[in-house]
């Protein structure tokens, strides 16, 4: 599961990761839900892991799946959350942390997927120059 944050100025945070999957590319914070943790527990305790922030989890975002070792497929939920306390800071598997402008992400190395998917649940809009129409 994930956590898609967004600033009052409707920049998204990322986290750059440190390990794979997805080693030195950027995502949202997130990780696995742990044994008896509900999905909201599981993004309040990955988010504040990896960026040191505390976040308020709201609805789900989307969900997708990302295929893994050996065949496996990973169910991944993505959640709204906003930011109620802490200081940005990368930790855990991050190694850096930053809000970025929705514009820039077409830009940057990103994990497959995340721009569709956030284009898609309707969390940005569409790049620049897109031909999507909504």
């Amino acid at each position: 599961m994930g956590a898609i944050i967004s600033d009052d100025s409707r920049r998204l945070l990322l986290v750059r990761r440190g390990r794979p999957p997805g080693e030195g590319l950027w995502s949202v914070p997130g990780g696995r839900v742990e044994p008896g943790e509900s999905d909201a527990e599981a993004v309040v305790r990955e988010v504040a892991e990896e960026t040191g922030l505390t976040v308020s989890v709201g609805p789900l975002a989307g969900t997708v799946d990302r295929p893994g070792p050996e065949g496996v497929v990973y169910e991944i939920r993505d959640y709204l959350a906003e930011v109620v306390g802490g200081v940005l800071v990368p930790g855990d598997d991050a190694t850096d942390a930053r809000w970025f402008d929705p514009g820039e992400l077409p830009r940057l190395p990103l994990v497959s997927g995340l721009l569709d998917a956030l284009t898609g649940w309707g969390v940005i809009g569409p790049p620049p120059g897109s031909t999507a129409t909504g």
